[in-house]
Formats: C-alpha cells, sequence, structure tokens
C-alpha cells in the first residue's frame, strides 16, 4: 500500500476574523492521511485489521450506505492489502454512484438489503446469515464503531504536542470522539453530530469512555444542517468560502458542518480571548463527488 502521512500535520488558520476575536485556531489535517484512506476511516480500521489478521480470517464485512467513507476505506484497504471485503450495503439492489463502483473496481463484494433489514445489523441472527452466504468472515461494525474503532482513534491526541484549550469533531457514531476524549488532559472537547438529534452520542461514549472523562465534553446539536447527509445552501457558502480562504477543502457530511459550528461559536464569543483550539479534520472528501 501507499505509505501513510503519519503523523498528520497540523496547521494554524491565519485570517482577519480570528485576528479579530484573538482566537488561535489550528486544523489537524487527518485528510492528509492518504488518498483514498483519509481521515479518521484508517484509524478505525486499522486494529480491526490487526485483529482480523490475529484470528487468521481474510474476509472482512462491513456495512454502509450507499456514499459511505467508511465503505470506500474499507474497499482500499482491502485491495491494498489483498484482502476480500464485503461491503453489506444499506439501499436498493442495482443502484450505482461513484463510491460503490470505486468500491467494486477495488475488489468489494456489494450485497444491498432492504433498510428494514439494515436495522438487523447488529442482531447475532442475521449476521449468522450473512456468514452461511458468504462464508466466514471479521465483521467490522458500520462506521468502525468497536473497541478497536477507539483505540485506532486515540492516536490522534497522542500525535498532538502543544497544548490546547479545546478540541473540535465532528461525530456520526461517537467513536473518533470517544478515542479523543480517552486521552484529554486539560482540554474540553466540542463534539459537533452530523446528525439530528445527536444527544445520543453522549450514550454511545459511554460504553469507551469514563463519567471523568466525559464531563469534558461538550455536545453542540446545533449545527447538523437538517440532518446526516442534508445540507442547506449557508453551509455550501461557507464550505466555498473557506476553501477560498484557507486553502483547505471540507467534506459536506462531517467536517464542514464543524467548522461552520466552530466559527459561529468564536463569532458569538463563545471562547475567552487567547484561546487556543484544534478541530480535527476527518477527511470525507470523496463524499463531495
Amino acid at each position: 500500500m501507499n505509505v501513510f502521512n503519519l503523523p498528520s500535520p497540523i496547521h494554524q488558520l491565519i485570517s482577519e476574523f480570528l485576528k479579530q476575536h484573538e482566537v488561535e485556531l489550528w486544523l489537524k489535517r487527518d485528510d492528509l492521511i492518504h488518498k483514498e484512506i483519509s481521515g479518521n476511516k484508517w484509524r478505525k480500521l486499522k486494529y480491526n485489521i490487526q485483529e482480523a489478521k490475529k484470528l487468521g480470517v481474510d474476509k472482512i464485512a462491513t456495512f454502509g450506505g450507499a456514499f459511505s467513507n467508511h465503505i470506500a476505506a474499507t474497499a482500499a484497504v482491502g485491495k491494498g492489502l489483498k484482502i476480500q471485503t464485503l461491503g453489506v450495503i444499506r439501499g436498493d439492489e442495482g443502484f450505482e454512484n461513484k463510491t460503490l463502483r470505486d468500491a467494486k473496481e477495488k475488489g468489494m463484494h456489494l450485497h444491498f438489503i432492504s433498510r428494514a433489514d439494515y436495522k438487523l445489523k447488529t442482531a447475532a441472527s442475521f449476521i449468522h446469515r450473512l456468514q452461511e452466504q458468504f462464508g466466514p468472515f471479521y465483521l467490522i461494525p458500520e462506521g468502525g464503531a468497536n473497541e478497536f474503532g477507539v483505540q485506532g482513534c486515540e492516536e490522534i491526541m497522542q500525535e498532538v504536542e502543544k497544548e490546547f484549550d479545546a478540541i473540535a469533531i465532528s461525530a456520526g457514531t461517537g467513536t473518533t470522539a470517544s478515542g479523543i476524549c480517552r486521552q484529554l488532559k486539560n482540554e474540553r472537547l466540542l463534539v459537533f453530530p452530523a446528525v439530528k438529534g445527536g444527544s445520543f452520542l453522549l450514550e454511545e461514549m459511554k460504553q469507551y469512555c469514563s463519567v471523568e472523562q466525559l464531563q469534558k465534553v461538550q455536545l453542540q446539536l446545533e449545527y447538523h444542517f437538517g440532518g446526516y447527509g442534508k445540507t442547506k445552501p449557508q453551509q455550501l457558502e461557507f464550505m466555498a468560502q473557506f476553501s477560498k480562504e484557507y486553502a483547505v477543502d471540507l467534506d459536506r457530511v462531517y467536517t464542514s458542518k464543524m467548522m461552520f459550528g466552530l466559527f459561529d461559536l468564536i463569532r458569538k464569543g463563545h471562547f475567552k480571548r487567547g484561546a487556543k483550539i484544534l478541530a480535527i479534520h476527518t477527511g470525507g472528501l470523496q463524499g463531495n463527488s
């Protein structure tokens, strides 16, 4: 496989807006880890892949929607490491888009299931049926949401030497946020759910983080722009302006919502003067196309 760019670089964002509010904003560029397996996707796959190899299993199965960054990354890992991959896709048989075409070209077998069946994805009986149909496999949960995924995401903060007042992360399952939370020192963690009604993420994080650790977490629930995968003109305008001003592209589903929310909080005086903030760019740019 191509060499991974780790540790991922940390860049300071410079602008008149940030100078005016006397806030330092830094961006950890996990989007630069790898061309195809960027952001938190590789971090959540890393220890799962190691566990599959340890168990001697040569096929990986996982779940995702038709535009899933996780599906795209798993297919790329499978091709690079010569591991068979099975993607169980929520949606109609025969649907095709760039994400799914690329996954198939990388050797992933796509198995489409109904939305009703997709809700059974954690049921032992359903997984057993998949194994009967496709043979033995190592199962990685949707989005890499398990203990191995959390362990991989802990390494984000292990790579950070500079001290910050706050860390900002976008969230879908809470896996990356949990890994960061377990490595916090004195920082507080601002979690921006990309889904509507994201308060459930604290419950998800309780599986992996202590009560003491979770006291440092602040959910920011107002920046989902209508729900998962949904966008609004204001968000898209912000993405275009951000790319122009800082020469960094954001993805529609996660990081752009977080950055919009972060700039809104800075504008509203949420942070003290002189605050140092680190935002995590979790990649996912393939979804823009």
